[in-house]
């Protein structure tokens, strides 16, 4: 797999951007893409946060008012399987921008112990989530979408060598 994304990954509190979880939300983002079809240099950017930031983000961006694990802010409206292609590059810099996504390490840490699974887990399945969100996928109903989506997720991870 061409290590040709732009995948850059900051945080706003301290020791979140770790080595290893730079590299594992890196591998994540580049094996989902893979699995999806992207076969051209894109840009995802990454924020990793606390609950308190991202609840700020999620009342200013979405006017909810509460802390979540992820949110998705894609660059382009897609359904699953429609891909934006490179003619939305950006042409200063050659990359489709697909968008952002913020997670909190605070829910990753939590929801890990709730599931009873490694935060690596965790954090891998949040990213790969994120990812679909760019892509077009979401579980809005209870139904279908939901059900793809879920599935899209889990042969992703199956991929990476992350099961449950």
């Amino acid at each position: 797999m061409a290590k040709r994304h732009y995948i850059p990954v900051t945080a706003d509190v301290p020791g979140a951007a770790s080595e290893g979880n730079c590299a594992l939300i890196r591998k994540v983002i580049r094996t989902a893409l893979a699995a999806e079809g992207v076969d051209f240099p894109c840009e995802v950017d990454v924020l990793l946060t606390n609950d308190e930031n991202i609840h700020a983000i999620n009342q200013d961006m979405r006017n909810v008012d509460r802390a979540t694990d992820v949110l998705s802010f894609p660059e382009f409206d897609l359904t699953p399987g429609q891909l934006p292609t490179s003619e939305d590059a950006d042409p200063g810099t050659g990359l489709v921008p697909l968008g952002d996504m913020v997670i909190s390490m605070e829910h990753v840490a939590a929801q890990a112990k709730e599931y009873g699974h490694p935060k690596r887990r965790e954090l891998a399945y949040l990213v790969v989530h994120s990812v679909l969100h760019l892509l077009g996928y979401d579980h809005l109903d209870e139904g279908p979408q939901k059900r793809q989506m879920r599935a899209r997720e889990e042969a992703i991870l199956a991929e990476l060598g992350i099961g449950r």
